[in-house]
Formats: structure tokens, sequence, C-alpha cells
């Protein structure tokens, strides 16, 4: 909704709308992760309850676009996670660009800090799952899947403590989160990927040459861009590479400004645009779609198999031994420095949050094992829901007892 104001109203400051739209994202994120859980306990009811069978065939429901003899035909599920993740991680490249050029990512000592946490929060986790499941290869397919974090989660429950959250420790979970997603996006890129048609892969090319045209002709209207990234993602998704990266190429090339209108942003107006269908249509609907897991029948081995296990080791140990050694490695070096309000403590208990890898685990998940089906004799999910509400918990406890009241000083520590 816009307001008109006065013409003697003066124009608050880049500075200023900065700190509205992080607001603004902080409340969106936090407000979508409970969204989140709610799709993700209603997806287990209905897997577990009666309605399991309606549940596995809205799922699996036959989805086809069709232009004369082209067709694209798909079950739900799939449209779900290769179309509509496309849109979230559009809105993820966008946050990425905007985060370097003006945001906490553009200051390097600021954006050291959550930059070495990811670090360790990336690699830790991997080397734990790796760890467990060694010398099982179908096993190890899954060693990135508890690597990223989930921010609109992790906001959520960061939510649930108020104002007693410093604004500086949102910021360091927001970044962070960036960072891990953009090693999700480089994950994926070089380890999910199928066998690759040249073809296809020549035409997302030539997408991406009128993406940098159109940009450098100095187009500051959006639709030329998604036109062309819609295009693009069609090609990606036939050459063999994942297409929701597609999102992220389009995202780079989005300007930030408007040459004729300084206070302009065409990237800010696309990223308000994306965010609410993305925290409260797309995130919820994809958590529905992969977190219905049967329970039926799971007993001690099905918990122990190397996959939900290692999933769930990595997700709850790997991610806060990782981010919390290596902000201190960050720290004690001289590369980083610990915001103003910050403690080592708070920076722990973000550090267990951190593990919460909800929506980005099941993602991975599902390019790591989606092919194998019934077969696979395993649900990595059961590792990704069930570490993924340890580490949440923890997290909230370990914040709740070590942030201060209200009107109370700071922690020392």
């Amino acid at each position: 909704m816009y307001v008109f104001r006065p013409m003697t109203t003066p124009r608050p400051s880049s500075s200023t709308v900065l700190l509205a739209a992080f607001r603004d994202f902080l409340r969106l994120g936090s407000a979508s992760g409970v969204l989140l859980m709610a799709a993700g306990v209603l997806a287990l009811i209905l897997a577990n309850s009666p309605l399991a069978a309606t549940y596995a065939r809205f799922v699996d429901l036959p989805v086809a676009v069709r232009v004369g003899s082209f067709a694209l035909a798909k079950p739900l599920l799939l449209w779900i996670n290769d179309g509509l993740m496309a849109v979230f991680f559009l809105l993820v490249g966008l946050e990425l660009k905007r985060e370097i050029l003006e945001g906490e990512l553009s200051d390097r000592q600021r954006a050291a800090l959550p930059a070495f946490a990811a670090v360790g929060g990336m690699a830790l986790p991997a080397l734990i799952y790796a760890a467990i499941a060694w010398g099982d290869p179908v096993a190890m397919r899954g060693w990135a899947i508890p690597a990223a974090t989930d921010i609109a989660f992790a906001l959520g429950i960061l939510s649930l403590l108020g104002d007693r959250v410093p604004i500086a420790l949102k910021a360091f979970l927001v970044s962070l989160a960036i960072f891990d997603d953009v090693g999700a996006i480089l994950i994926i890129a070089l380890f999910y990927t199928a066998e690759i048609s040249l073809g296809a892969l020549a035409v997302a090319a030539l997408c991406a040459a009128a993406l940098w045209l159109i940009n450098r002709q100095g187009t500051t209207e959006v639709t030329p861009y998604l036109l062309v990234g819609a295009v693009m993602w069609v090609a990606v998704l036939k050459s063999g590479i994942h297409a929701t990266l597609v999102g992220v190429v389009v995202a780079l090339f989005i300007p930030m400004r408007d040459p004729s209108d300084p206070e302009s942003s065409p990237l800010r107006r696309l990223e308000h645009d994306l965010h609410t269908a993305v925290a409260f249509g797309i995130l919820p609907l994809f958590a529905f779609a992969n977190a219905g897991v049967s329970l039926t029948g799971i007993g001690l081995d099905a918990l122990l198999h190397p996959v939900p296990l290692g999933v769930a080791a990595g997700l709850v140990l790997g991610k806060q031994l990782g981010v919390f050694g290596f902000a201190w490695l960050g720290v004690r070096t001289g590369l980083a420095r610990l915001p103003e309000g910050v403690t080592w403590r708070s920076i722990y208990g973000v550090s267990l949050l951190s593990g919460v890898g909800f929506t980005m685990s099941l993602f991975i998940g599902s390019l790591a094992f989606g092919s194998l089906g019934a077969e696979a004799g395993f649900d990595e999910r059961l590792g990704i829901i069930g570490g993924s509400l340890v580490a949440g918990l923890a997290g909230f406890l370990v914040l709740r007892r070590v942030l201060p009241r209200s009107g109370a000083t700071a922690e020392v520590g």
C-alpha cells in the first residue's frame, strides 16, 4: 500500500529504508516459520491418518503444460520442487545481491563473522554425516543434506523470544543463512546434476546472454528479465542441471538502481513483491508436500540407519560445532569481530538454532534420494525432521536462558 506524503516531507534516508526493509523481512520470516511448522505438522498428521491415500494422491497428481508438440508433464510434487522452488531461489538471489551491494555483507568486517561461521556450519555437518555413512555408496549421496539452514523456520523460533533478541544477533542469523544458501546452490550445481544435454544448455546460455544485454541496455522493468528467465528455466530443466538455479542467475541481472531515479530500486521492488508469496505460499506448500513421512512400521533400526542418523547428527552436532567453532576461530585470528551487544553465549544459541535445516534439507534430500523411491529402504526425512526439532528446541532454550529479559542489562561473556 502506497502512502502519499506532502511535498514538504523529506524523503527517508537510504539507511532508514534499508533498516525498515530488514525489519519487514524479519517479520515475514518469523511468521513464515510458524506457518512452516504448521504445514509440516499437518503433512505428518495426514500421512499417518485415514487420509494418507488422499495426501499421496495430492502430491502425485499429474500436471502437464503443452504448447503444440512440446509438453512438460510432472507430478505436482516435482512442479513444486522444480518450479516453485526456482521462485524461492530467485528471492534468495535478490537478497544476496542486495546484501552484498548495500546490506550487512557490503561491509567486509561485518560479513566476515557469518562467512566464517557458515563455512564451519557446512563442513562439519557434512563430515559427521560422511563418517556415519562411510562405506555405503548409496547413503553417501546425502552428505550435503545437513549443510543448510532454514532461515524462515529459524527466525520463527527466534521470534518467540520477542524483543529480547538484539537486532545484531538477528542480522548474524540472516547473514549466516544467506551464506548457507549460497553454499547449497554451489553444492546442487556441482554434485546433484544429472547427465547434461548440450543442446538445451546452449539455449540456456543464449538466455543468459539475453539477460546481460537487457541489463546493459538499462532496462529497469523486471518483466523482460522474468520472461527470459522462464525460457531459461525450461532449457535448464531439459539440460540435466537442476532448474531451481535459474532463479539465482536471473536475480544477478536485476538492476539494483534505476538510473533515472536514484531512489528507485527494481531489485528491492521485486524482492518486496516476492516475499509474501514465498513466505506464505511457496515455502509452506513445499513443506506440506515434502514432510509427509509415514511412521507406520518405523522402528529403532529405521532411526539408526546411517542416512537418518547421519542427517540428525549433522544438524544437531555438526551445525553447533561448525558454526560456533569457526566463528570463534575468525574472531581469534582477528579476521572477524563480534557485533556490538552480541555475546559468545548468544552466538552458541544461534549455532544450535542453525541446525534447523528443514526446507533446504528436504530439498537436497529429494535431489539425493528422490529417484530411489520406496526401494531406498530408509527415509532421510526422519533425520531431517527429528534433527531440526531437537536443534530448534535446544537453540530456543539456550537463548531463552542467556538473553536478557526486556529492560535488563545485556549479559557479559
